[in-house]
Formats: structure tokens, sequence, C-alpha cells
């Protein structure tokens, strides 16, 4: 489906009339769930690609006011809900654009600090209310659901299993495939659902001056195992910064379990994948991979 600037002016020329005559331009990181646009200089455009992920912007919509005031890092505020028009077919969003970059594990300039603040953003979102949360579903990609389960989710073990198996000769697969069975041995989040973001990757992690300042993306926002937001142990900050976070963070050892599974799901360069088409992605998955079996090397298993 193309989804381009003239579409977007035309949505809004039909839906908002108050926009229509601001600018629209594409962002150099359009994301693949969702095409962004910058509207003037302080709101976005954001407009799914595919019918599975139509529950965000409902999620989003619902959700991020509510969430917003109780959260110690700035969040995507929702000003607007688009229907469909103009030969697009889904729900779309306005928001509030926020300013900063994407935070990248090089442009930290106090990596523990950013695992200290990051992990109070995760904190506070636990400890929030989640009575009538979103539960995971196919829109969110199954986010908090048991490791393993078998759904549409890059956790479910065939799959994982699948993947393991055509990496034999280019990882350690028996390290590899420990990692993963201490993930499903690992007791299951036995509390109450609690809030998770879901996908605190670099994408979605801004900064400024190096300085962690707003998390945004919440479409797979969900209520359920927390452990998919501790992901960004490895897949985030650098190894000098881990063991802050994972103090700061406060989990037991089976949501670690749990979590380490799920960085590794996520992480497994499987040659005939198309996301790793792009050499640099491969590159970062390995790098990711790696840290992961370092932690089971360093805190065991299950």
């Amino acid at each position: 489906m193309l989804i381009d600037t003239d579409l977007v002016r035309r949505l809004l020329a039909e839906q908002f009339p108050q926009w229509a005559d601001l600018p629209v331009a594409s962002v150099p990181l359009p994301g693949m769930d969702n095409a962004t646009f910058r509207l003037g200089d302080d709101m976005s455009v954001r407009l799914p690609r595919y019918e599975r992920w139509i529950g965000q912007v409902e999620r989003e919509q619902r959700w991020l006011p509510w969430l917003a005031p109780q959260l110690p890092l700035t969040v995507s505020t929702p000003l607007g809900l688009g229907r469909p028009g103009q030969g697009y077919p889904f729900p779309w969003s306005v928001y509030r654009w926020l300013d900063g970059e994407a935070a990248t594990t090089e442009g930290l300039a106090d990596p523990v600090r950013t695992a200290t603040e990051l992990a109070g953003f995760i904190g506070a979102l636990q400890k929030i209310d989640a009575t009538g949360g979103p539960a995971p579903d196919l829109s969110n990609a199954f986010r908090g659901e048991r490791v393993g389960t078998e759904c549409a989710s890059l956790a479910a073990d065939s799959l994982v299993r699948a993947k393991i198996a055509k990496l034999d000769g280019i990882v350690d697969t028996d390290t590899v495939t420990a990692v993963w069975d201490a993930a499903l041995a690992a007791p299951a989040w036995d509390r109450p659902p609690v809030w998770l973001h879901g996908d605190l990757a670099t994408g979605n992690l801004l900064s400024v001056d190096g300085q962690l300042s707003a998390v945004i993306d919440f479409g797979t926002l969900a209520v359920g195992d927390p452990a998919c937001d501790l992901i960004p142990t490895w897949m985030f900050l650098p190894a000098s910064a881990r063991d802050a976070f994972r103090e700061a963070v406060d989990q037991n050892d089976a949501t670690w379990a749990r979590a380490r599974g799920l960085a590794l799901a996520g992480s497994l360069p499987v040659p005939d994948d198309p996301f790793f088409a792009i050499p640099a992605r491969v590159t970062a998955a390995l790098r990711h991979l790696e840290a992961v079996l370092e932690d089971f090397r360093a805190y065991g298993g299950w």
C-alpha cells in the first residue's frame, strides 16, 4: 500500500482542515509497521501499513492520555483520531511531535544514568493500575504472553527452534538452545498482569544531548508478563550499564530467564528472513545475541 505525503494531505483536508495547510514531510526512519510523517513544526501523523496493526491506534488513543501523567518520561500524546478515507482503509492518528533523536548505545552521555532512568520508567509503568488494560493479542504481537506460546509471535517455540536449526554452524547453537530452554523452564509470571510498553527498542527511545528524554510508539502496549521490557538490557544498554539496570529494575531470576529468551528470539539472524536482508541488521543481531549468551554464561539458566 502506497502511503505518501499526498495521501496524508488529502486525509487532513478531508478530516482535519484546521491542519491541512501545514507542511507534511516524511521522517528519516518511518518504521516498519506504521508510516510516520511530520506535520508542521509540532505534530506528526502515523498510519498503520497493515490491518494487523490497527488495534495499535485504538490502544494509544484510549490509554496514552491516562498513562502519560503517571510516567517519569515524556510519551507520545494523541491529538486527533483519523478514520478511513481517500482510499486508505484504516484508522490513523495525529500526535504531538517530540523533539529529540533516536537514542543509540554509542550516543549515551551517561549510560548508567540512562539505565537507572529507563528502569524507573519501567517500574512506574508497572505500578499503574492495569485493570481493563489490553491483553496480549495479534495486534500487539502478543507482547506479555508466556514465552514459547504457539501464537503469531516471534517467541513461539516452534518458530524459535526452527530458526536456531538454520543457524547451526553460524552461531553457538548449543548455548542458544540452552538459553531458550531455560526461558521455557522458568516459572511463568505469577503476579497480577502489569503494564508493559512491549518494544523498548532503540528507535522508540528518544534522547537530547545524549540524555534519555522520551519514550514513543506504544503500539504494542499490553498488560501481562513484563519480561519483554527487560530486553533493552542486551539490545540497547552497553555492558557497563547492565548491572545498574538489573539492580534498578529489581526483577527475580525467573523473569530474567524469560527476558533472555525473548531477547534471543528477536536476535536470530536467519539467512532467509527478509528482515535481515540489510547487512547492518545482521551485525546488530549478532551483537545482541552475543550479549544474551554472555549474560547466560555469567548468571546461569533456570
